[in-house]
């Protein structure tokens, strides 16, 4: 059976380490669960191992709103209490408390 704890947790804010955008963890997989197109078009040198937890983010930048699938070892919590602007954000989530939004759904 596959045990893999997360270390960020949804509604959590967060940002790359390399690139410049920061967004909210909306969901989580254990291990990477992207298509192998997705994961060889990462250069070589910059490919992350697929055996840990992958983040999705609803991110931003400073010119634009996307949503980004991220690997652990290239995210760090963001502690700097500054909201998140992404559009689908009410959507998913109440008031930014502590560097985490409340979750607005109920988990299955």
């Amino acid at each position: 059976m596959l045990k893999k704890r997360a270390k960020y947790r949804l509604g959590q804010v967060v940002r790359h380490k390399k690139h410049p955008f920061r967004g909210v963890v909306f969901d989580v997989d254990p291990e990477f669960s992207n298509s192998d197109e997705w994961y060889d078009a990462i250069p070589h040198e910059n490919r992350p191992e697929k055996e840990q937890p992958f983040y999705h983010l609803l991110a931003e930048n400073d010119e634009s709103y996307y949503v980004a699938y991220v690997s652990e070892q290239n995210l760090v919590a963001d502690y700097t209490g500054t909201p998140v602007t992404h559009p689908d954000i009410p959507d998913l989530f109440g008031d930014l408390n502590d560097g985490a939004y409340t979750l607005q759904f109920q988990m299955n």
